[in-house]
């Protein structure tokens, strides 16, 4: 019985963490996956990628592949000597530092004729968010009501399982 109250707890706890804490895994061209004649750009455009955040390429094995590049490689569709390509069509790449990323296919003109390529802009990890303060008593608003902070309850909750199963 108490094992489950502890994982019941465990489990409120971890799904009020925000997802932006977690990061974020971005499926490349959604389900489309990384293929031919598809507008990476445009799929790019309006997302915001964080450090924390992981690309996942999905392909038909064999039949296309993923290497990161610099600037000149994007340009020119061209790895530099000694890039390792992703081949398992399935590839996930984690976003580890901040900055301009490059992507490419290297298979055949998948890059410089079928438009598969694309880069973006990778942000420092957002900080992460203040603690939720727990008043001293509610405050009133302009309607009369009580305003409870977003997670007041929650921790409430998960104060009052823990003081059960100790008790």
């Amino acid at each position: 019985m108490a094992s489950s109250i502890i994982f019941m707890t465990l489990a409120l706890v971890a799904a009020s963490v925000p997802a932006s804490v977690m990061g974020t895994d971005f499926m490349v061209g959604d389900d489309k996956g990384w293929t031919l004649n598809f507008d990476y750009q445009a799929w790019a455009e309006g997302k915001q990628f964080y450090v924390g955040d992981k690309l996942v390429f999905m392909y038909a094995e064999g039949v296309h592949n993923v290497l990161k590049v610099n600037g000149t490689g994007f340009q020119q569709c061209a790895a530099p000597a000694g890039t390792v390509a992703l081949t398992t069509g399935n590839d996930v790449i984690p976003l580890e530092t901040p900055g301009r990323k490059w992507y490419i296919c290297g298979v055949g003109n998948h890059c410089a004729v079928r438009n598969m390529k694309f880069a973006i802009t990778v942000l420092p990890k957002t900080a992460s968010p203040a603690p939720v303060p727990v008043p001293t008593a509610p405050e009133v608003s302009a309607a009369g009501g009580s305003v409870v902070p977003r997670y007041y309850a929650l921790i409430t909750a998960v104060v009052s399982v823990i003081a059960m199963v100790i008790v």
